[in-house]
């Protein structure tokens, strides 16, 4: 039996084996042709990516997920079974017996679990579940769901943001938005466009985000196309700018996520005082969010070791653990 730990996010995608050691992380795109009758794969992941913007019009870009849910039953099929294909180069017959726990965001529906289920299922992954991704990913930080002590963490990613509150195998509270990610991208993007009047692509606007929050250089080098003459033009842009630039989003983002707070009992609050607030997933990386969060909630917010790839561990993890499923995610 071959098992993995899946976080299928909106922007990327990590898959973890039963160890919890990453076997591939790539962003959550493909490359499709269409024949007419059906789409065929053309490119996944990085490689696909590599020609966003470079394509010619027979060829189109996809994301199987949209603010983490399943749009596009077949898409979704296509891409998961390129993506057992490349985690598990084994033969076929092998790869028939493929066991999975997934991530989802709280906020899905179930007929959006049961979308991605079915899915997982006509790709090949024979014994498919699904698990909570903030439970997944506090997981992989070495949260356990079942101790007695109220837990809290924030799971931002590209394409929703949740904040989620926990004890002992069920949840307390949990607020979610589908702003996240994707929207911090935009606006760096709408930003460059309208101050520095440098025009850049999707992959170049989420590049300078994460840069952004990063470096400790007081500058990041931006390269694009001049708005006025079309020429290639680079520019260093202040970090502060590129700051200032997100917050609007993620004031947004914490103003959605607040309301958790109201449900949560004193004994609660109490726990979550003591232990701090975890953040993951790639939206937190961006400069500022922590210290907004942290002055926005009260508490205190520690950013995840592995915000990355925290999920996809934990949701390994869940493959031995049995009672986490049934606490917090659902089964084929």
């Amino acid at each position: 039996m071959i098992e993995f730990g899946i976080d299928l996010g909106t922007a990327n995608t990590v898959v973890c084996d039963a160890a919890g050691s990453v076997v591939l992380a790539e962003p959550s795109v493909i490359l499709v042709r269409s024949d007419g009758r059906r789409r065929v794969l053309a490119a996944t992941g990085r490689s696909a990516v590599d020609l966003v913007g470079r394509t010619p019009p027979s060829l189109q870009p996809l994301r199987p997920l949209q603010d983490g849910a399943i749009t596009d039953l077949e898409t979704s099929r296509l891409y998961l079974r390129s993506l057992i294909a490349r985690a598990a180069p084994a033969p076929w017959w092998r790869r028939r017996r493929v066991r999975a726990v997934i991530g989802v965001p709280v906020g899905a529906t179930a007929l959006e679990r049961r979308a991605l289920l079915e899915a997982a299922d006509e790709a090949g992954i024979t014994r498919a579940a699904t698990v909570d991704e903030p439970i997944a990913g506090a997981i992989g930080c070495g949260i356990d769901p079942m101790q007695h002590r109220a837990r809290m963490v924030v799971d931002v990613g590209g394409g929703t943001a949740e904040v989620t509150a926990f004890c002992f195998g069920g949840l307390l509270a949990q607020s979610s938005s589908r702003v996240a990610g994707d929207e911090m991208t935009a606006a760096v993007a709408h930003y460059l466009r309208e101050e520095h009047q440098v025009l850049v692509g999707e992959l170049d606007a989420e590049e300078v985000k994460i840069r952004a929050g990063q470096t400790a250089d007081p500058t990041v080098l931006v390269q694009g196309r001049d708005a006025g003459t079309g020429r290639a033009r680079q520019v260093s842009v202040p970090v502060a700018e590129v700051t200032a630039a997100l917050q609007p989003v993620i004031a947004s983002i914490i103003n959605a996520l607040s309301s958790c707070l109201d449900e949560l009992s004193p004994q609660a609050t109490a726990d979550v005082l003591a232990e701090g607030i975890v953040l993951f997933g790639g939206g937190s990386l961006a400069g500022g969010f922590a210290e907004t969060l942290e002055q926005a909630f009260g508490f205190p917010v520690k950013r995840a070791d592995n915000p990355l790839t925290c999920v996809a561990q934990g949701a390994a993890v869940c493959l031995r653990r049995p009672e986490l499923i049934l606490g917090y995610g659902q089964q084929l």
